[in-house]
């Protein structure tokens, strides 16, 4: 059956305003529009393709705060201040015990900021394998989200900037699969350590069959080590919001924003006496996210229907997949300490330094805290005859696609002592988790399972990840560098080491799959290759939720990319 959603009930609260972004419901210039946007990184894409065309009036709906001035989020150093603990810039969510973390409930970072998660996360900028792509493309039926077919977008999104200190980047990157013409920045690294960068680059020559150097890994051909690039520039970070969301876009007079508004449901009723109600008169996009967006589904009354009655919600579309399928990546960390004062932990441990380097960025938007402190990214498969392959079928998407990725990273390991870092992710996971409500209030935070380290296969590669960063610093040229690890695992027991991983790792919030897209005749999924959602009219989900897999890489560039090929989809649809 067809079911057509045309309303919203929302929340409106008053904070300080901006240009074209209101801060009531009461100040909006109307309540009906072409095309409301609930939300997130990739709706900011979707608006201003949108109103590209000023036949069209788009209202996007922002649960959390404006992104300006909030400096935790610009300067791309600070990166971890909003993603380890409670804040203002967060949804504050808790997972439910995780079987395969030893039972252990832990923070799971969601942004309430203007531009999504792209104005919290780790800013890496990585497209994945074309084999991810040419995976969806043949899950779906569809030959439109092939690595091909969306290559375009990338290029459409990516605008390729200098970095910071205008170093040569020769050698560093291939200019052929990059743009300069897009709208959201991405650029090189603008400061350097030159001995731990030394090291790094000797290790790819000293242990090249394991760890190749790979000049482009956003070429969809990834493995091996390469420089990092991220979303980044002129020494601050680029987000949905910066980019898409620009003031040359948000003076366009069909283009409205509306702060401090949570979308708890989705209705049929003209009329309501709960919130205040905006009308779609064409298309409503759920871009909240792949916890937000099934999160609105359930409580409209979209999914598993005994689920849903269960808990006193009313069933209108039976879609059982909404919230399942739940893909996250399990990333695990460790250290070493090293016979070198070229690190970041040079600059967090000595306040007279930090204040300097931060009245720099402050002044010419140059030095250590235009970055991250990662300089490079290993893109790894397991050997072809690894034992787990015995009994599990590979999961990842083709034999050029990684199945662990390890970044490079100087310093952070504790209060004194200079480090570096390794971040290990299992890219290609097995195990599945969900999403799920825990009442009919929509108010109260859904119900969250990732599922992580449930499957021999996602354990196995963890424990792979950390002999592999231990092999990285046996290359000679580590002699004279390394100190000690922070904590020895070269000797631990397969069981002991599998402690080690079940109580240290952690969600890498690149969660996908939650309004997963199938083929138009699958009896599967939540969108079809459209990203309509099954069984509806007037309601598509453009975010990284409709993704069917994980991309073997960070999933900021895929939730972009979603959000370029699903404007068009929309134009295509009402042009």
């Amino acid at each position: 059956m067809l079911f057509d959603l045309s309303l919203l009930i929302l929340t409106g609260v008053v904070t300080p305003s901006l240009a074209k972004i209101y801060e009531d419901v009461a100040d909006l210039p109307g309540l009906e529009y072409d095309f409301i946007i609930v939300g997130g990184a990739a709706g900011n894409v979707v608006a201003n393709r949108l109103t590209e065309n000023p036949r069209f009036s788009v209202l996007v709906l922002e649960a959390g705060v404006s992104n300006e001035g909030v400096i935790d989020s610009i300067v791309p150093f600070f990166v971890n201040n909003l993603l380890t603990g409670p804040n203002a810039y967060e949804w504050n969510y808790t997972t439910t015990p995780q079987i395969g973390l030893n039972n252990r409930s832990i923070p799971y970072p969601r942004a309430r900021i203007l531009g999504g998660c792209t104005a919290h996360n780790g800013m890496v900028y990585t497209r994945g394998s074309a084999e991810d792509y040419d995976r969806y493309a043949a899950v779906t039926g569809d030959p439109g989200w092939s690595w091909d077919s969306l290559l375009p977008y990338f290029f459409k999104n990516e605008k390729w900037t200098q970095p910071t200190d205008h170093h040569d980047t020769r050698g560093q990157f291939n200019p052929s699969v990059h743009s300069t013409d897009g709208i959201n920045s991405v650029s090189l690294n603008g400061y350097h350590w030159p001995i731990f960068e030394h090291h790094v680059l000797q290790t790819t020559r000293e242990l090249p069959e394991e760890f190749p150097f790979n000049l482009d890994f956003n070429s969809g051909q990834m493995l091996g080590i390469g420089w990092l690039q991220s979303t980044i520039g002129g020494g601050k970070r680029s987000t949905s919001a910066t980019s898409y969301l620009a003031p040359k876009f948000a003076q366009r007079r069909n283009l409205h924003v509306l702060l401090h508004a949570q979308v708890s449901r989705l209705v049929h009723a003209q009329k309501t006496k709960q919130g205040a109600v905006t009308f779609a008169t064409k298309e409503i996009i759920l871009s909240a996210g792949s916890v937000g967006t099934p999160t609105i589904l359930m409580h409209s009354g979209v999914g598993d229907r005994k689920a849903l009655t269960a808990l006193g919600i009313p069933s209108v579309l039976d879609l059982p997949s909404v919230g399942q399928n739940a893909t996250e990546q399990p990333v695990i960390g460790a250290g070493w300490s090293v016979n070198s004062t070229q690190t970041a932990d040079s600059i967090s441990q000595n306040a007279t330094r930090f204040n300097e380097a931060y009245e720099e960025w402050n002044r010419t938007h140059t030095g250590p805290f235009v970055d991250i402190p990662v300089t490079h990214i290993a893109w790894l498969r397991l050997d072809a005859d690894s034992p787990i392959f015995e009994n599990v079928t590979d999961p990842a998407a083709g034999p050029n696609t990684p199945h662990i990725e390890m970044s490079v990273g100087t310093g952070g390991f504790a209060a004194t002592g200079n480090f570096i870092s390794f971040g290990m992710v299992v890219l290609n996971p097995t195990s599945r988790g969900s999403i799920t409500l825990q009442s009919n209030n929509p108010f109260d935070p859904p119900l969250i399972d990732l599922g992580l380290l449930k499957t021999d296969f996602d354990i196995f590669t963890a424990r792979e990840a950390i002999k592999r960063a231990y092999r990285f610093v046996q290359a000679p040229v580590w002699r004279n560098y390394i100190i000690a690890p922070t904590t020895d695992l070269s000797n631990l027991s397969t069981d002991a080491l599998d402690e080690f991983i079940r109580n240290g790792a952690a969600p890498a919030a690149h969660l996908v799959s939650t309004a997963a897209m199938s083929a138009k005749d699958a009896s599967y999924g939540v969108v079809n290759p459209d990203l309509l959602v099954k069984g509806a009219s007037g309601l598509s989900i453009i975010d990284a939720s409709i993704l069917p897999f994980v991309t073997s890489a960070h999933t900021q560039a895929a939730a972009y990319v979603v959000g370029e090929k699903g404007a068009d989809l929309v134009k295509e649809r009402w042009r």
